[in-house]
């Protein structure tokens, strides 16, 4: 099994402390990321076809539309991409990555503005990006690099609009850096270098990020990060597009809307179909221990991890004992140790029901409540968020809450997410 370090060394984590340096030189007040996302390697064709899940279970469930294919190709493109803020402030840098990348990626321009609406940005707003003093930037294999800080007062909970020019071809046998599941719309130019651009001039949409990994502010130095460490349902796989409602952001929005709000970093590395203790086939994650120290530890101002992962490795062992739930808690006790050893808080969430879901069986579900009774009752992790508790259903505990479930039975709905952030106690964030 790989390591984190193995993940990040030599070459990402060595060009990401000498890119951090230089853009931190000059500034006031740490730099706290508002928005991240985890990166995976994008597949050069589209991945085999998953077979359909069993028929729903209830008549009151809408039909859900298929996600759009991903966009498998650039050539001489613009990419205009939108990324939701948590904390505001006044200076912005943007962090891209060509961690799975095995050749170089040129960006032959890069820009950040407030969006305005679809794929227009808010005039005026506009801000060119640099990458120490260039306009242009080439990125080594599995390297991360950051760009010079701009004078940008961001919003919290706003919408930023990112460009990115890339004016090679990225049909070769090179992967690029992607995330497969954003939930949100972003956009393709035609051909050209339309960067800033006020109305982009739109080919193609997509439900996909590329090459962007992180944003961050600049915010007092009393300010905190949360990471939310999972899988899909952190992912937030089946929320509604476009409306930024999967947990995290609810509980953005629910730290905000105090009588005295909570300001702190909120930075989403869910993946979907990620496990903790295997990689998920095609590309679409390595396990949890090893994309620990790169997808949480190293985010910058985190003080506080959410965990919540572990019903892919139950799942998808279907009738196989392995792993056991043994296995799957011997996995947080790592988690756990390396979070402390960075003077971290790391809570543990519950796993939610998927009683119905394609990939149930009994045998699973009883890992799932040996994992969720130890979370519960073990205090290793610093406490317990009980995630489980809020989405089921009361009179039958291994099904989801009808109102929560999206109705493939293994994902929540908007209001299932809501539900989820509302059992999170605010106070575990206190200084």
């Amino acid at each position: 099994m790989r390591s984190a370090k193995q993940f990040v060394l030599p070459g990402l984590c060595l060009l990401a402390i000498h890119a951090a340096m230089f853009a931190q030189s000059g500034g006031t007040g740490p730099w706290v990321g508002t928005w991240t996302t985890s990166e995976v390697g994008r597949p050069q064709t589209p991945p085999p076809a998953v077979p359909a899940l069993p028929p729903f279970q209830s008549n009151q469930c809408p039909a859900v539309p298929p996600a759009p294919p991903t966009f498998m190709h650039f050539n001489n493109q613009t990419l205009r991409q939108v990324v939701h803020t948590s904390i505001g402030g006044p200076r912005v840098r943007v962090v891209l990555s060509n961690a799975y990348g095995t050749a170089p990626l040129t960006i032959g321009a890069a820009h950040v503005a407030l969006r305005d609406k679809d794929s227009s940005i808010q005039a005026g707003s506009g801000r060119p990006l640099t990458f120490s003093g260039r306009t242009t930037v080439t990125i080594p294999p599995r390297a991360l690099m950051y760009s010079d800080p701009v004078n940008l007062a961001v919003p919290q909970m706003a919408d930023l609009a990112i460009d990115l020019y890339l004016p090679g071809n990225t049909d070769s046998p090179a992967p690029i850096t992607m995330h497969n599941g954003a939930f949100q719309t972003n956009y393709v130019s035609e051909t050209g270098n339309h960067a800033g651009m006020a109305k982009l001039p739109v080919v193609a949409s997509m439900q996909n990020w590329f090459i962007i990994n992180r944003v961050e502010v600049q915010a007092p130095g009393s300010t905190g990060g949360i990471v939310t460490f999972g899988d899909s349902i952190t992912d937030g796989t089946r929320s509604t597009p476009d409306t930024n409602n999967r947990w995290p952001d609810q509980l953005v929005k629910r730290m905000l809307s105090q009588a005295a709000p909570l300001r702190m970093g909120v930075m989403n590395a869910g993946i979907a179909g990620n496990r903790v203790l295997t990689d998920a086939a095609f590309n679409v994650g390595i396990n949890a221990l090893a994309r620990f120290e790169h997808n949480a530890l190293a985010q910058p101002g985190v003080t506080h991890i959410i965990v919540m992962e572990g019903i892919n490795d139950i799942g998808n062992a279907r009738t196989n004992p392995s792993p056991t739930a043994e296995d799957i808690i011997a996995a947080y006790k790592q988690l756990i140790d390396q979070a402390h050893s960075k003077g971290l808080k790391i809570y543990g969430a519950t796993l939610t029901p998927f009683y119905g879901a394609a990939n149930y069986t009994e045998v699973g579900e009883t890992k799932r409540q040996a994992v969720n009774q130890w979370i519960r009752t073990s205090k290793a992790f610093d406490a317990a968020i009980d995630f489980d508790a809020a989405t089921r259903d009361p009179k039958d505990p291994k099904n989801f809450l009808a109102a929560y479930d999206s109705c493939d039975h293994l994902h929540p709905n908007d209001a299932g997410y809501k539900a989820m952030a509302d059992a999170i106690d605010l106070r575990l964030f206190g200084k």
